[in-house]
């Protein structure tokens, strides 16, 4: 459709094409064990919210959250951004061993979160086989400045390619610890609570995703959490696994799972700004 508002990314970008890709679930939870190691990211989330009793809703307006901020109008993405901010404004979190409170939107911890979930995002991506080069990589990184933006953080100040988010999460290591919290969202994490009629299939379902998310993890976070990292050749011989898999159900089978953010791009779009990995590179 001519004239219709592209969005903050568009179709031309890395991210339209990335986030559209099934594998991106498993990401997510990888980011989600990732930023847990932030002993005071991860306190905000935890005084802040009824993690275990609402840890599903929670999920899924993260996932909205980028699913507008992906293929959403420039103006409802702003509006998305505006609410996390304005919420995050709101909100302390208590430091149990000094007394300290501190605001959730420091931006500190504001950059751990983006540059978890974003390094999650790519890495496994690209380990379970989604192809791209890495100038592209480092094109999705630097346009996720954008994203970073939207919850407060200076965009300057953002990691801009690969070599950059390294640098960032050697940086950070030393402040980086598997405390109480963190063990409890890898519990939850193992075992969501869900309908006793649905145990098996969140033990054979489930389970594999969240075992994979957390076997892709890197090597200093396997070392916090405490449990032996497995070898990295079977873990990407699993994720391109997972990949092959999730990627054979239909697109449009999947994207008509709620919110639709994908459909009603391309109905604001018009048919061309499907998104596709074969659109990278052209």
């Amino acid at each position: 459709m001519t004239g219709a508002d592209p969005g903050l990314f568009g179709p031309e970008s890395v991210t339209w094409q990335l986030h559209s890709d099934p594998v991106m679930w498993i990401a997510g939870v990888r980011a989600l064990y990732l930023q847990a190691l932030h002993p005071r990211a991860v306190r905000g989330v935890m005084q802040n919210s009824d993690f275990r009793r609402d840890a599903w809703g929670r999920l899924m307006r993260t996932a909205s959250f980028v699913g507008t901020t992906t293929y959403g109008t420039t103006d409802a993405a702003e509006r998305a951004g505006a609410r996390v901010r304005r919420i995050h404004r709101m909100l302390t979190a208590t430091d149990p061993d000094t007394g300290e409170r501190y605001g959730v939107d420091e931006p500190a911890l504001l950059m751990w979160v983006h540059c978890a979930e974003i390094d999650s995002y790519l890495h496994v991506a690209r380990r379970s086989g989604f192809r791209l080069t890495d100038a592209e990589a480092d094109r999705y990184v630097a346009e996720h400045r954008e994203s970073a933006r939207l919850v407060g953080l200076d965009p300057d100040a953002v990691p801009a390619d690969r070599a950059e988010m390294a640098a960032y999460f050697e940086k950070v290591r030393p402040d980086l610890a598997a405390g109480p919290e963190a063990r409890e969202v890898d519990d939850f994490l193992l075992r969501p609570p869900t309908h006793p009629l649905l145990v098996p299939a969140r033990e054979v379902l489930w389970r594999r995703v969240a075992h994979l998310a957390y076997a892709s993890l890197p090597p200093y976070a396997h070392d916090l959490y405490g449990r032996p990292a497995p070898a990295p050749a079977t873990v990407t011989r699993q994720l391109r696994l997972a990949g092959l898999l999730l990627r054979r159900v239909p697109a449009r089978v999947r994207w008509q799972l709620p919110p639709k953010h994908i459909l009603r791009a391309m109905a604001r779009l018009g048919p061309g700004a499907r998104p596709a990995p074969y659109k990278l590179g052209r």
